[in-house]
């Protein structure tokens, strides 16, 4: 009878990200070229892309714990944002974002409210975000959020009382054609009427991805936003 063979030592579940990550990105933000990317590309897989997957693998349970609605798919796209950048009618013509986001959707199409950390040379957020799209009124943020929030005004006064001093938060206009920021929380109707994006985060040092509690951290925070999330995109909302 043969000896049995040891059992494979299971490899840690990740709870933070390797100083790697954060060097490449801040590599690539000097280098922003096609023939830099190339010549980096099996780089950007083992310090970026594989480290990204396994802080979505480690994020999954405690973000389907807050909703079982998120979607997870660990597709590019959907969980994961695109590092090529989009150039042909950007004045900025560097090929590559700096900066990657890992995202938890709410719905299929991924057009709802998300959950989401991003990973960029200078910092790192946390928090929740939607977007209206160039089809406002289709758009969950039009079909709910924006009614939802001109009929339930105290609750979000709640909420901003709550996560005010803890949160950044700002969103987006179309004012004259022009994307506009605007700081603090939508608060008015007439807000609300012209609110095209809104995102609450908290923003942290880039080392602070790389501590062994960036897990629990993000977890906390994503529990503490995951209301605004089902607010303005989920039809099963309730106060």
């Amino acid at each position: 009878m043969k000896a049995a063979r040891p059992a494979k030592a299971r490899k840690p579940a990740r709870t933070s990200l390797p100083r790697e990550t954060l060097t490449f990105f801040r590599e690539l933000s000097r280098n922003n070229r096609k023939d830099w990317m190339d010549a980096n590309r099996e780089r950007y897989r083992q310090q970026v892309v594989e480290p990204l997957r396994e802080l979505l693998d480690a994020l999954t349970s405690p973000v389907l714990a807050l909703d079982p609605r998120f979607v997870i798919t660990g597709r590019t796209g959907m969980n994961f944002s695109r590092i090529n950048r989009d150039i042909r009618f950007a004045k900025d013509k560097t090929p590559y974002h700096a900066r990657l986001y890992v995202i938890f959707p709410n719905s299929p199409d991924g057009e709802g409210g998300q959950l989401y950390i991003g990973i960029s040379p200078d910092t790192v957020t946390a928090g929740f975000r939607i977007y209206g799209g160039s089809n406002i009124k289709n758009s969950p943020l039009g079909k709910i959020g924006q009614q939802r929030a001109l009929a339930n005004p105290k609750w979000l006064a709640k909420q901003k009382s709550r996560l005010g001093r803890k949160y950044e938060s700002y969103w987006h206009s179309m004012e004259k054609g022009v994307w506009t920021k605007n700081p603090g929380w939508p608060e008015t109707p007439e807000d609300w009427k012209k609110l095209r994006a809104w995102i609450v985060r908290r923003a942290m040092k880039p080392a602070a991805a790389t501590r062994p509690s960036f897990v629990r951290e993000v977890t906390s925070v994503f529990r503490s936003l995951v209301p605004l999330c089902q607010f303005v995109s989920s039809p099963k909302w309730k106060p």
